[in-house]
């Protein structure tokens, strides 16, 4: 290696480290999301898959309760610091699809800068853990193709089977494969060799946790996430939401920068055949699905992130490596020198407004509602007005009210959601003493008649209503319902609408 590659390096992991450190300050700052109270509640009851998702989600959370107990950091510690291992997949991966320590060090930290990744493993949730199998599955698919040995195969297995317990998504890397395989020539010896089967193997075994819950509860995961590829509406317009929502997430400049770099690819402009076949069939092939399920249905900005290690090289292959006319190196030399400025100071900006909304002048923006600002106040008020009326149980009537219920309230409060129950089915069932005595039920204060309260129980009593609060900006106004006399059984045990 030399002096420069050197520095090259040592400039990459500094930046990296500093990037991981600035997350876990905000990590500890910012109140868990629904989602990571939801997820939370997963951590503390170990299984082979969830109503929602595969279990990785979970794993990782439980990894960093027991190192840090259950705080903000402590649900989050490890989601950040698999940006280590992430990083590490993809500078490997670039370096040798493409050559050289320089393309492959600004992979890593576009990569990183990206709200995707930043935003992505600070706020756990299963793209945490996707990002980094994805990472790693470009990583061994690169190896295969450097040294032709049929072991890595076993090892893009692996990885494509980490991908799947993370999110049912990385099924998409099955076809991106093929497609690799056929369309480069030199590659479809593999197609009539026993490896890349005996991959595929080691993937279904290590996915198998996830087929053995669903086998055992009626299949309700893969019928609900599954479900949403049913095209039933035709509804283009939320196809103009991907590409507004996709420049935000990899923040503009890194955004102009892979688009440059696909097209290169593309247009043979950069790399090997099998390199650029490579990066092409692990984006297109997922992003090709994506734009035909937003024909029917809202495609969520974050479902890309397995295209996301890929879409970083490509924007490395645009900087370094792409003969460009004298106009558009321009615009290149621009986004390499301000990307890394820019996406620190959106990431920035974004935690700023989430925790005080001071940027928006307290006015209401996207992140009010899902993030759990003012949500530990608001649990100690909670706390107080059950004491006071002697409640054994709180209830909620969604899950990510019950997950911030069952994180900000004292330890060992009974939460209970009552209604789909099968989001709980790995959780042991509360006592039914519990539930025999009176019970606080916790919802947005809403007018008119209380009609679930009403029809579910004989006597019910608002004994409170409590404020969100996000500096003077009232987030939502809660209503609290001392509830007595169940008329039938509390929780609704009735089958999920999937299996139903």
């Amino acid at each position: 290696m030399s002096r420069d590659e050197g520095r090259f390096v040592r400039d990459t992991v500094l930046t990296i480290l500093a990037l991981v450190a600035l997350r876990l300050v905000a990590a500890s700052w910012t109140p868990l999301t629904f989602d990571e109270a939801y997820y939370w509640m997963w951590s503390k009851h170990l299984a082979g898959g969830y109503y929602d998702h595969p279990p990785a989600v979970a794993y990782v959370i439980r990894a960093g309760t027991m190192i840090l107990g259950d705080t903000e950091l402590g649900v989050r510690l490890v989601s950040i610091l698999l940006a280590l291992p992430m990083s590490f997949a993809v500078y490997r991966a670039a370096t040798i699809l493409f050559g050289g320590h320089r393309v492959a060090a600004t992979a890593t930290i576009l990569l990183n800068i990206t709200l995707m990744a930043a935003v992505g493993t600070l706020i756990v949730t299963p793209d945490a853990p996707l990002l980094v199998a994805s990472s790693f599955v470009l990583f061994f698919l690169a190896k295969v193709l450097e040294t032709g040995r049929g072991v890595w195969w076993l090892a893009v297995g692996v990885a494509v089977g980490a991908a799947l317990l993370s999110k049912y998504t990385a099924l998409f890397f099955g076809p991106a494969i093929l497609i690799w395989l056929v369309a480069v020539p030199k590659l479809r010896r593999w197609l009539v060799s026993p490896w890349p089967y005996l991959g595929g193997a080691v993937a279904l075994a290590v996915f198998a946790p996830v087929i053995l819950w669903n086998a055992d509860h009626h299949w309700v995961s893969f019928i609900k996430q599954l479900g949403r590829a049913r095209m039933e509406d035709f509804r283009p317009a939320f196809i103009a939401e991907l590409i507004p929502t996709q420049i935000i997430f990899a923040t503009p400049l890194v955004w102009i920068l892979g688009v440059m770099g696909l097209y290169a690819l593309l247009m043979r402009k950069a790399g090997s055949l099998a390199a650029r076949v490579l990066i092409n069939s692990t984006f297109w092939t997922i992003v090709a699905y994506f734009i035909w399920h937003s024909l029917h249905d809202r495609v969520e900005a974050n479902w890309f992130a397995p295209v996301y290690p890929a879409f970083a090289i490509a924007a490395a292959v645009a900087g370094n490596l792409t003969r460009w006319d004298p106009r558009q190196q321009r615009v290149v030399d621009f986004c390499l020198r301000w990307a890394a400025p820019t996406g620190i100071l959106m990431f920035a900006i974004l935690i700023v407004q989430a925790n005080t909304g001071a940027l928006s002048l307290y006015r209401r923006d996207a992140t009010v509602r899902s993030v759990g600002v003012g949500w530990r106040e608001l649990a100690g008020e909670i706390e107080a007005v059950r004491a006071r009326v002697g409640a054994t149980c709180v209830l909620a009537p969604d899950y990510g009210t019950t997950g911030w219920l069952a994180f900000y309230l004292p330890k060992g409060t009974c939460v209970v959601q009552p209604r789909e129950r099968i989001r709980y089915v790995n959780m042991p069932e509360p006592d039914p003493a519990q539930l025999s005595g009176k019970l606080l039920y916790v919802d947005e204060a809403r007018p008119g008649v209380r009609f679930w309260q009403n029809e579910h129980f004989a006597g019910v009593e608002k004994v409170g209503e409590l404020k969100r609060m996000r500096g003077p900006l009232t987030i939502e106004t809660y209503a609290l319902d001392l509830l007595q006399g169940p008329k039938e059984e509390v929780l609704d045990r009735s089958p999920p609408r999937e299996v139903k």
